[in-house]
């Protein structure tokens, strides 16, 4: 049986160009980017938890600020998206294994 998932919302706010730069590629490999600084990953325990040992081994407390916010999915249903959005929502994916 599969470890259950979860969604999250990641925001950052880093003013050192080579740590942002560092923590949004650590990100990319988790999640996808939604807004500049602003990304969406869908994770189990076992990630989530590697995430957060990733993100804290990058960024200076002192000078930088990360948010991690749990998106249930009946949330995630009911967000509104206004303007220019993405086509697929990162989880949303059609999956197909061969």
């Amino acid at each position: 049986m599969s470890a259950p998932v979860s969604r999250y919302v990641v925001c950052y706010d880093v003013p050192d160009d080579k740590r942002r730069t560092r923590l949004a590629k650590c990100l990319d490999g988790y999640g996808d980017r939604v807004q500049y600084s602003v990304f969406e990953a869908v994770l189990d325990g076992l990630l989530f938890d590697n995430l957060l040992k990733d993100v804290n081994s990058l960024i200076d407390p002192a000078e930088d600020t990360v948010f991690i916010y749990p998106l249930c999915a009946a949330c995630a249903k009911k967000r509104a998206s206004l303007g220019r959005t993405p086509e697929v929502f990162p989880g949303d994916e059609e999956v197909f294994i061969v």
